[in-house]
């Protein structure tokens, strides 16, 4: 098949539905690429080539500009420079944001003016390539007879990949949106559109049906088939079948979560048919996993960033064994001069003015070593043996690994000038170096999961000689055992719960993780009621998934977003008690512990929900706006 062929678009309506160009303009081609439909299906190389593009309409979040919001929840704040990242807008209450009409910079990826499936980064668009992946997707499910020339692995691996796409990028949508019509077929373009919006159960069926067929369909490994022999060692990004067991075990917990069951039957409680559901999925991804029939398995805690960021291996794409969907890394250095930047003070430690902050209210939930949640950071804990004159001690590795806090080195090189020389370490203490709500910390932390220390202009650990990669997944090992245990509690109505066909428990799953960081096992005052054990879940899921994207979406499913803490925003405030310990910061005595509120969230019903565009609402009667909007 000619590299050059670009395939029909769409049809008139999708087309105006999507904003993939006018109802003209089907193709744009050159003159010899033209070939026939059937010489385009007949083998599989050919198909391949015709599937390949659907991995070009995943959205690298991580990378989708110069510097990336992705984190809507109650986690993070942007410093105050600028003012067009969606964040900003979430926190003002206008959802509206997320349309391209409504981002002057083109700066967000969930829709933007300029859409291709090319390697321009700066050109991904879910909403826009979404839809183009359903039409394309369902093109090749209706001409999957007209691989003739193709071995059963050959279409079966065709076809799941297919099917895969169209239930992902449906559940993308339909977690954002609500129940939408389930396009399972390719639209005329004499079609009247009549198609009505579903209730999300009944959305979230269909996508399920998809991503089971699909599971079926697909292989473990592709390298252990003979197609995959071809390009053996270079199949990490392929459909298979654990990415198509995660999303199903995910499309059923969010539609079991109480936001979408009540959208579907009125109820806010969680669905425990769907729950049971979910805890299946997982638990057949997680037996393949811990057998080793599978390749994924939780990286050791020592290589935790390689998840998220890898430096000095030739911009090697993140992940190891631990990512199981990600999608391409569109260019080998795009992190160099935007993510990288957005997390370190300017000018003090690199350049750039837009910063995004944990706020200290999020940090609160990286509890202690011990287990044992922080009940008030400014009230001693005996139980827990935290310390408000000593609030980074004894805590959570992964706080360490996160988080940033007053005291730690954050250049490990030389400085040249005495003057700079006092900003090796961090002075995050109220009215320090570091405290600049312009281009530094709102809020007495800065956030440092996806950057290594030597990120700054002294060290120079983001210069392009360094090779620094950040690419975060969609998904991987660790959220399937979180999703696991909510779905196995809330599905069996107890910490205890598990699926009949796995051995381990709600807790189990929990304390897998926690052994992988450290941090003792759930403790037994969790374990006594689902309610108080759900609350552990979900301390637990921010803490292992932070700052990962996953938040925003989390607080809606939970119908937790309008209602306070969840609304609020705020910084820690406090005073040194002396000179600092440079050795280990943790040791260092502070006074005056507060938090301040910087900024409370007013939302209403209406904010579960994002809007659709309008001009899409409007195309006809059965596409309805989302209520309130």
């Amino acid at each position: 098949m000619k590299k050059n062929i670009k395939l029909l678009l769409t049809a008139c309506t999708v087309a105006a539905a999507i904003g993939l160009g006018s109802c003209t303009k089907f193709l744009d081609r050159a003159p010899e690429s033209i070939i026939s439909e059937d010489d385009a299906y007949k083998n599989f190389i050919a198909f391949q080539g015709f599937t390949e593009e659907l991995y070009h309409c995943i959205p690298d979040f991580t990378n989708a500009y110069w510097t990336n919001s992705w984190n809507w929840g109650e986690d993070e704040i942007q410093s105050t420079s600028r003012d067009f990242h969606f964040i900003v807008k979430i926190d003002n209450g206008d959802f509206w944001g997320w349309q391209s009409q409504f981002d002057g910079w083109q700066a967000g990826w969930m829709d933007r003016n300029n859409t291709s499936t090319n390697d321009d980064r700066f050109a991904k668009s879910l909403w826009k390539l979404g839809w183009y992946g359903i039409r394309k997707a369902n093109m090749g499910l209706e001409n999957i007879d007209k691989l003739t020339e193709g071995t059963q692995e050959e279409r079966d691996l065709i076809k799941g990949q297919l099917l895969f796409f169209r239930g992902w990028f449906h559940f993308m949508f339909m977690q954002y949106f609500g129940g939408l019509p389930y396009i399972d077929y390719v639209l005329p373009a004499d079609e009247k559109l009549t198609l009505p919006r579903l209730k999300y159960h009944e959305c979230a069926d269909k996508a399920a049906a998809d991503f089971r067929e699909a599971a079926n369909l697909l292989p473990l490994n592709w390298d252990n088939t003979v197609v995959g022999k071809r390009t053996v060692g270079k199949n990490q990004l392929r459909i298979n079948k654990i990415m198509a067991l995660g999303y199903l075990g995910k499309n059923y917990l969010w539609a079991g979560s109480p936001l979408m069951n009540k959208e579907s039957t009125g109820s806010e409680s969680y669905n425990a048919e769907y729950c049971k559901k979910a805890a299946d999925a997982f638990a057949e991804l997680l037996q393949f996993c811990e057998s080793g029939e599978a390749t994924y398995s939780l990286l050791p805690f020592a290589q935790y960033s390689t998840n998220f960021y890898t430096t000095g291996q030739n911009w090697a794409m993140p992940g190891g064994t631990e990512a199981i969907f990600r999608g391409p890394y569109f260019g080998a250095h795009g992190s160099t001069y935007g993510t990288a930047r957005q997390y370190a003070p300017s000018p003090i430690l690199i350049d750039g003015d837009v910063k995004f902050l944990p706020t200290s209210n999020y940090v609160n939930y990286y509890g202690m070593a011990n287990g044992l949640p922080i009940k008030n950071i400014t009230q001693a804990d005996p139980e827990s043996g935290y310390d408000p004159q000593y609030p980074w001690k004894g805590r959570d590795p992964r706080f360490y690994n996160d988080i940033v806090f007053d005291g730690v080195k954050c250049v490990q090189g030389s400085i040249p000038s005495a003057q700079e020389e006092g900003n090796r370490y961090a002075n995050l203490y109220t009215g320090g170096s570091y405290r600049n709500i312009s281009t530094g910390s709102r809020t007495g932390y800065l956030l440092y999961k996806f950057i290594p220390r030597t990120a700054n202009k002294f060290d120079n650990g983001d210069s392009y000689d360094k090779s620094l990669n950040i690419h975060l997944p969609y998904m991987r090992l660790a959220d399937i055992y979180l999703m696991y245990a909510e779905a196995a509690a809330m599905g069996y109505g107890s910490p205890s719960g598990k699926t009949p066909s796995y051995s381990r428990t709600a807790i189990d799953a929990i304390n897998v993780l926690r052994d992988r960081a450290g941090v003792a096992h759930v403790h037994a005052k969790f374990t006594a009621s689902l309610d108080v054990f759900l609350e552990e879940v979900r301390r637990e899921r921010a803490v292992e998934l932070a700052f990962e994207g996953h938040r925003f979406n989390d607080l809606r499913r939970w119908m937790l977003l309008i209602k306070s803490p969840y609304t609020l925003k705020k910084s820690v405030e406090f005073d040194r008690a002396g000179p600092i310990n440079t050795t280990d910061p943790t040791a260092n005595r502070v006074l005056n512990l507060r938090e301040v509120t910087i900024l409370e969230r007013k939302y209403t019903e209406k904010h579960y929900w994002l809007p659709l565009k309008n001009a899409d609402a409007n195309m006809y009667l059965e596409f309805r706006q989302n209520p309130g909007w």
